[in-house]
C-alpha cells in the first residue's frame, strides 16, 4: 500500500475527530469507524485523531495506541492520518511520536508544551528533539489560550529550516501573523487556522486551510468553502461561511468538545458522552447546537425532535 504524503494533503478543512465513548466510557470503535468513513467519503485529504477534540488528555497510552492503529486501518491509504502526540514532557512526546510512527500514522501534530511555560529556546529544543526521534512529518500546534506560551515567528522559522516540519496549526488566528509568515516561510510550509470562527478571514488572507471541529459535521460544505476561497470565488466562500457561522460559534463556546459530540450524536455518529473533567451539555445548550445545525441545512427528524 502506498502511503499518502501529507505534505501534499495538509490543506483544506481537516477534521479534528472526537473520540467516541460508549455508556461505560470505553472507546466506541464502530462509532470511530463511522466518523472516519464520513471524512473519507467527503473527499477530505486528512483527519486528526487523538488531539484537542479527541480528549487526548483523558486517554491512556494503550487507548491512544489503539486509536491511531484503528484510524490507520480504517483509512487504508485513502486519507492521511495525523496523530496528536503533543505533551508538556519532551520524553512523553517522543514516546507518543515513535508509537504513532510504528502504528502507521502519516504525520504528527505536536502542541507547544503546556503548563511548564518554557522559553523559546526550550520550545525549539523540544521540537527538534522530537524530530530527531521520528521520520514522520511534524505539524506544529500553537495554542496559547491553552498552553500559556506562544511560538515566536523566529522559532517557527528556525524549525521550518528542516523539511520535517511541514506546517503550523495556528490558534492565535492572527491574519497579520499569517501574512508575515507567508512572506518568510518556504511555500510548501502549510499554514492552517485552528479556529472555525475565523476561517473565512484566514483563507481570504492566503491561509492553506483549517483544523476544524465543524468539518466533522458538514465536511462537504467545508470542502466547498475552501475550494471557493482557494479559487478566489469570494461570493461563494462568503455565502458558505455565513451558512456555517452560527454552528461554528456554537461549537467554539465554553464546551467545544461536548458541543461537537452533541452535534455528532444528532447525526447518529456517536453518543454525546465525554470523560471527566468534561461534562455533557445541559438541555438548553443542546437545543442551541441543534438550532445551529438546523440553520445550516434543512432539519432532519432528529433535529426537529431536539427543537421541540
Amino acid at each position: 500500500m502506498t502511503k499518502i504524503d501529507p505534505r501534499h494533503r495538509l490543506s483544506g478543512f481537516i477534521a479534528d475527530l472526537p473520540t467516541p465513548f460508549d455508556d461505560d466510557e470505553r472507546i466506541d470503535w464502530p462509532a470511530l469507524e463511522m466518523a472516519c468513513e464520513y471524512q473519507i467519503r467527503s473527499g477530505a485529504g486528512a483527519m486528526v485523531v487523538g488531539e484537542t477534540m479527541g480528549e487526548a488528555s483523558t486517554l491512556n497510552h494503550e487507548e491512544r495506541t489503539e486509536l491511531i492503529s484503528q484510524a490507520v486501518r480504517i483509512a487504508h491509504g485513502r486519507i492521511a492520518v495525523i496523530a496528536g502526540t503533543g505533551s508538556n514532557s519532551t520524553a512523553r512526546a517522543i514516546e507518543l511520536s515513535t508509537m504513532a510512527e510504528a502504528e502507521g500514522a502519516d504525520a504528527v501534530l505536536s502542541v507547544v508544551p503546556y503548563y511548564n511555560k518554557p522559553m523559546q529556546a526550550g520550545m525549539l529544543a523540544h521540537f527538534q528533539t522530537i524530530a530527531a526521534s521520528t521520520t514522520l512529518p511534524i505539524l506544529l500546534h500553537d495554542n496559547p489560550s491553552r498552553t500559556a506560551r506562544e511560538l515566536s515567528d523566529d522559532t517557527i522559522l528556525r524549525l521550518a529550516e528542516s523539511p520535517q516540519f511541514v506546517g503550523l496549526n495556528d490558534q492565535t488566528v492572527s491574519t497579520a501573523r499569517l501574512l508575515r509568515l507567508k512572506a518568510m516561510l518556504p511555500p510548501e510550509f502549510c499554514l492552517l487556522c485552528g479556529d472555525d470562527v475565523n476561517a473565512i478571514a484566514w483563507l481570504a488572507s492566503g491561509g492553506d486551510g483549517c483544523v476544524s471541529a465543524v468539518a466533522n459535521i458538514f465536511p462537504d460544505l467545508c470542502r466547498r468553502f475552501h475550494q471557493a476561497a482557494a479559487t478566489g470565488d469570494l461570493a461563494s466562500s462568503r455565502r458558505l461561511s455565513a451558512r456555517l457561522a452560527v454552528l461554528a460559534a456554537a461549537i467554539s463556546g465554553d464546551a467545544p468538545v461536548a458541543a461537537l459530540k452533541s452535534a455528532m450524536s444528532l447525526l447518529g455518529f456517536m453518543k454525546p458522552g465525554v470523560r471527566l473533567p468534561l461534562v455533557e451539555l445541559g438541555e438548553e445548550a443542546r437545543k442551541a447546537v441543534a438550532r445551529a445545525m438546523a440553520a445550516v441545512t434543512e432539519p432532519t427528524k432528529a433535529l426537529s425532535y431536539q427543537l421541540q
